[in-house]
């Protein structure tokens, strides 16, 4: 079965298909989410950066694993 949900465009993953487009914009929610909760906690903005950074690697690296194994591949010019 292929999932063509991403394209890769040098190394960033962009949205192919309308299941790509929700998978973005639910990285994009959950980002904005998680920045407003440490946001809520913190008690300067250097302390808000430093928790938010960690937190939008691990978001950023859960879209990149999925959008990697969904990506459509481009032929290769030695399969028939």
């Amino acid at each position: 079965m292929k999932l063509n949900w991403f394209t890769r465009k040098g190394v960033i993953y962009l949205p192919a298909s309308i299941t790509g487009w929700l998978i973005f914009a639910a990285a994009l929610v959950y980002a904005v989410y998680t920045f407003v909760d440490i946001d809520s906690r913190s008690h300067s903005v250097s302390d808000t950066l430093i928790n938010f950074v960690f937190n939008l690697l691990l978001i950023g690296l859960a879209y990149t694993i999925v959008a990697y194994f969904t990506e459509k591949k481009p032929a290769s010019p030695l399969t028939p």
